[in-house]
């Protein structure tokens, strides 16, 4: 009882090679196991992913069976199989973050503000300002890149800044009467 039942009469060959394997299985699954367990972290998914391993042993075990260390391709395969879900898992948790709503704060009034009158500049002077104030670019940068004398992009800020300021008091203005 419990043991298992006789082969077949002419059938000894393909009985030593599964006898074989079931030897190997036996001998070696709980050890795998304790491997992909402190891989994983998780007994259950180690479980499955050495008896995944086994079992793609188990349909090339005529050709495995002739290696000279069948359990190091058994070891690597359980191994790659923890890897390849690990992949899954981050590439789905990166995905689920980016469905994720993120909120944004509102811009506040000043920046509202800044943004309305800026847009109200001509471009020059827009870009002149922008790249004096937001970019950090002296006047000699500003007027290489825009192949334009230092002068005139002096000139350039000073007009938008003036503009800026009466666009700004305008806005300023309107916020107190209301």
């Amino acid at each position: 009882m419990g043991g298992r039942p006789p082969d077949p009469p002419g059938s000894s060959a393909p009985a030593a090679t599964e006898l074989v394997f079931d030897d190997f299985y036996h001998a070696h699954f709980r050890g795998l196991v304790v491997q992909l367990t402190a891989y994983t972290g998780d007994r259950g998914q180690a479980q499955d992913l050495v008896q995944e391993a086994f079992c793609r042993a188990y349909a090339r075990w005529d050709r495995l069976a002739g290696y000279e260390d069948p359990l190091a391709w058994v070891r690597k395969v359980a191994w790659n199989l923890g890897h390849n879900r690990w992949r899954r898992l981050r590439t789905a948790q990166a995905w689920l973050l980016r469905q994720r709503e993120t909120h944004v704060a509102e811009p506040s009034p000043d920046r509202v503000a800044l943004d309305t009158a800026l847009a109200k500049l001509p471009p020059k002077q827009r870009r002149a300002v922008v790249l004096h104030y937001l970019a950090d670019l002296s006047v000699a940068e500003i007027a290489a890149q825009e192949r334009v004398a230092e002068g005139t992009v002096k000139s350039w800020l000073h007009r938008g800044r003036t503009a800026l300021a009466t666009h700004l008091r305008d806005t300023f203005e309107e916020v107190r009467d209301v």
